[in-house]
């Protein structure tokens, strides 16, 4: 089927012969351009004696014939009229240039940073145990990440995101600051005696309360239903703030012990 398509639309001349009419088609008469696309089956077509139901000069049926755009012409009556009247719709009229295709828009590039709107997991840092620490003495921080999945939509197109934690940075609350590439453990699963250093831990000079926080740097790949693609770079995700409560301990040489003194000071 011939599809034509005018711009702006261009109404047939009256004493159009049958076959031009058929398609709907026949000059311009007002100075404007006509685009033609589409493929034309067989009708018969004065001028084709050897076969009288060929269509010489349209495209085959099922196949697209390329756009062409018509120069700015005037056709009278005479000119649609005869073999001459193909070229009225005939893409293969000489002085018709083929229009360049449409380009198909780009696709979007996904980077790491885009993946935020997928919420990875943020972490909170715990001191072992319950919180407290003592002033002077290492201050053990635990905090829990793991490799996780978050599944979404990002320009358009629904993809699931794999995040893999490989650092973080814990902020004291004190002005201190360590970067480590461990989450941290607590001294029983160390196998450590407590307040003693650890690759997590800090060491607090006055007491107080101390809001303390830790930032996750993930990495990430992508699925987009074809397996994992890696990104570049890492993802920075900022954890809430957990408050420490860090004390000072007072020792003193006493002659008893408060269960033999229960008086005694400290006791």
């Amino acid at each position: 089927m011939l599809s034509l398509h005018p711009a702006p639309a261009v109404a047939a001349t009256q004493d159009c012969a049958p076959a031009i009419k058929t398609v709907g088609l026949c000059g311009s008469t007002d100075g404007s351009s006509v685009t033609v696309t589409g493929t034309q089956p067989g009708p018969q077509y004065p001028g084709s004696s050897s076969n009288p139901g060929s269509n010489s000069g349209y495209s085959t049926p099922g196949t697209s014939a390329p756009r062409y755009s018509r120069p700015q012409q005037n056709y009278d009556t005479d000119d649609c009229r005869g073999v001459s009247d193909l070229r009225c719709v005939r893409g293969a009229e000489p002085g018709l240039t083929p229009e360049a295709p449409a380009s198909a828009p780009a696709a979007p590039t996904i980077s790491i940073t885009d993946l935020v709107t997928l919420t990875p997991a943020t972490a909170t840092p715990t001191a072992d145990p319950s919180n407290v620490g003592i002033a002077g003495l290492p201050t053990n921080f635990v905090t829990t990440a793991s490799v996780h999945t978050r599944t979404g939509t990002l320009f358009g197109a629904p993809l699931t995101a794999r995040f893999t934690p490989v650092g973080y940075d814990f902020a004291y609350g004190d002005g201190t600051t360590a970067h480590t590439t461990t989450p941290g453990a607590t001294w029983d699963t160390l196998d450590q005696p407590q307040f003693t250093p650890t690759a997590t831990s800090h060491t607090y000079t006055d007491r107080g309360t101390y809001g303390t926080t830790v930032t996750i740097h993930y990495t990430a790949e992508i699925d987009l239903g074809t397996g994992w693609i890696p990104l570049t770079g890492t993802l920075t995700i900022p954890g809430p703030t957990q408050q420490i409560r860090i004390y000072e301990a007072h020792t003193a040489l006493v002659a008893h012990t408060c269960t033999e003194q229960p008086t005694a000071p400290g006791c």
